[in-house]
This record gives structure tokens, sequence and C-alpha cells, in this order.
């Protein structure tokens, strides 16, 4: 049964970003240690309100690595929802090429280090990280949809390209 408009007047939306920034070879990652989310990601957080999704992008970048990006092209989008919580996680992943500036020695959000593509999916990820980063690398654009009916439940999880 679909839910009643009043069920769906109380989903909660969370909204985040990631850019994967490559320079040549390699791909920054940052060696995230600190919480539940931990293991090499790309940079990137949440979007505050009421700021763009490349704004937020552009910022989280700088904050937590050093560099100044432009030219951030979409990659894709996942959504994670979890009916148990009423909650939609909405993650928009960028691409660049072109940075400039200093990377940070120590970020609040994990050591932000250069790592060769080939070598990115031996290190320690989460497990949807895992998932996402080959997306980067491959043509058009990409919606990873994670589906959880309860806290308990695994997920369903779904790729779509375009």
């Amino acid at each position: 049964m679909p839910p009643s408009r009043q069920d769906t007047d109380m989903i909660e939306h969370k909204i985040y970003n990631m850019v994967m920034i490559h320079n040549e070879d390699q791909v920054l990652l940052l060696d995230r240690q600190h919480d539940d989310f931990s293991g090499f990601i790309p940079p990137g957080e949440k979007v505050d309100f009421p700021e763009s999704l490349t704004a937020s992008a552009i910022r989280e970048v700088k904050e937590e690595t050093g560099l100044d990006v432009w030219n951030l092209e979409y990659k894709g989008v996942q959504h994670y929802v979890n009916e148990k919580q009423n909650v939609r996680y909405l993650i928009f992943y960028y691409v660049t090429y072109s940075f400039s500036g200093t990377l940070l020695t120590n970020s609040r959000e994990g050591n932000p280090t250069w790592i060769p593509k080939c070598k990115a999916m031996e290190l320690p990820m989460q497990d949807v990280v895992r998932t996402v980063f080959p997306l980067f690398f491959q043509e058009g654009t990409f919606e990873l949809f994670l589906h959880a009916e309860s806290e308990a439940s695994d997920y369903a999880e779904e790729i779509l390209r375009t």
C-alpha cells in the first residue's frame, strides 16, 4: 500500500556530495579513520542549506584538502532510502581534472593522499565507496539506488546508467 500523504510529509532528506579529483593516473582520496565511515573516500560532505550542490562540493574540497577545484562534471547520484527511519540520503558525485593549491597535511576528515587509480581498490573502503569507485571512470552518468525496508535488513542495490 502506498504511504499516506501524512507519512510522506515526515520524510527527512539529507544531501551530500563527493568529488573525484584526477591528476593524470592518480586520484585524491582521504584516509578517513575518525568515525563509523572509515576508510579511503573521495572528498566531500554535507550540503549546507541554502547553498547549491556545486558550491558545496567546491567548499568541501577546499576545507578537506586545501585545493581549489573548478570544472566539476556531474557524474551520478546515489539514493539511500531507509523506510524504517523515514529518511532519504542523496549523494551527488562529481569529477574534475582542474585544481590548484597545496594539499593539507592534516585534515579534520582524513589525510588527503594521491593514490594511483590502479591501486585504489586494494585500499580499505566502505562497501558503497567500493561500489561507486569504478563508476567514476565509465562513460556516462549513473544512479545508484539503495533501499532498506528496516534497520536490520540488508539493502537492495540497483545501478542504473544513462
